[in-house]
């Protein structure tokens, strides 16, 4: 008898919760606007891309971070930014995700752009007409660097406070968690929470599951940036399942940054057994080369993970979401009517 095909994974409606900004650009695009404004990329970003990298200590830390500020770089325009933006939600199109909530630290690009506040009005705008152009709905998180001073993330939580409502629906925490004190961003998520914003931070993986359970202690965690090494402290998991808290898990970063040697080595599966809610995420596809649905691909061909598993991840994705409720709804039914076959 005959194996049924696979289904199409392009097909299975999900959202995308763990993007940032200027690594969601395609590479073809980081090429031509460095030739545009005359930017020399190193060789890792252009013949030899994607890059080898590794954050298993600071010096790697600091090659990957000054990579991604070269990137950055090339961000000279409005129409720049524009463009980014667009890719970004026809990529999200074609890979059949149908919600996305792009994450953007505004200090990185406010020199340039006019300061944080004419910066966000440009990514809001810009995240509305791709939002009409391509159908996917787009939502921004407004993230803190935890390697500057904690009062630096109190102005961009209360940066985000203006928006909520209005295009930005959380508020995270970014960069090396080796790097400061969870505990001392506690009243910036404090701001964000009285706008009821999401609380999203990153913790879990470079420093292991001490760090997650900070973000859930200190910082009010809903949603974790990756969180992958719950898995090495039973009770924080079963925890983690209890309260429903998403993990933003990134398969492909998780690797390239060596937190893992190779993918089998990312315990998706021991999520998956424990019934963890999981929202597969990207990270930075400009420096990882690898987009969202090759991590759903290494799931079924590195984890084997059956359809109604993939399934699982893909609800995680949206019910982990701040999609408004019928959109919530309508992606939900065409979960189930991708299992079923419809």
């Amino acid at each position: 008898m005959t194996e049924p095909a696979p289904r199409d994974l392009r097909a299975l409606p999900k959202a995308h919760l763990h993007l940032h900004f200027t690594g969601s650009m395609r590479h073809s695009t980081l090429l031509d606007l460095a030739d545009e404004h005359g930017v020399r990329l190193p060789d890792s970003l252009r013949e030899d891309w994607p890059p080898l990298l590794s954050a298993a200590d600071e010096k790697g830390w600091f090659r990957f971070q000054r990579l991604y500020d070269v990137a950055r770089s090339v961000l000279m325009t409005e129409a720049d930014v524009r463009r980014l933006v667009l890719e970004a939600a026809q990529d999200e199109a074609a890979e059949g995700s149908h919600w996305l909530e792009i994450q953007v630290d505004p200090s990185g690009y406010g020199g340039r752009f006019g300061g944080i506040t004419a910066f966000t009005d440009l990514v809001l705008d810009a995240v509305r007409a791709a939002s009409d152009s391509t159908g996917v709905g787009i939502a921004v998180v407004i993230a803190a660097n935890r390697t500057r001073h904690p009062l630096d993330a109190r102005t961009l939580a209360r940066l985000a406070v203006q928006y909520a409502g209005r295009g930005v629906v959380g508020f995270g925490l970014s960069n090396d968690e080796r790097r400061g004190v969870i505990a001392e961003f506690a009243p910036a998520f404090a701001i964000a929470a009285r706008a009821d914003l999401l609380a999203v931070p990153h913790g879990g993986e470079l420093r292991g599951p001490d760090s997650a359970r900070a973000c859930l202690d200190d910082l009010g965690a809903v949603r974790l940036g990756h969180g992958i090494r719950s898995t090495e402290d039973p009770a924080l998991l079963e925890r983690i399942v209890e309260s429903q808290i998403t993990l933003e898990v990134c398969p492909a970063s998780n690797v390239a940054l060596g937190v893992y040697s190779a993918p089998e080595d990312v315990p998706l599966r021991t999520l998956a057994d424990a019934g963890a809610r999981v929202a597969l995420g990207a990270d930075d596809p400009l420096l990882f080369g690898s987009r969202l649905l090759d991590q759903y691909e290494t799931a079924r061909h590195v984890h084997g993970l059956s359809d109604a598993e993939l399934a699982a991840l893909a609800r995680g994705s949206i019910e982990g979401s701040a999609a408004p409720s019928d959109v919530r709804k309508e992606l939900l039914e065409g979960v189930d009517a991708w299992l079923a076959g419809v």
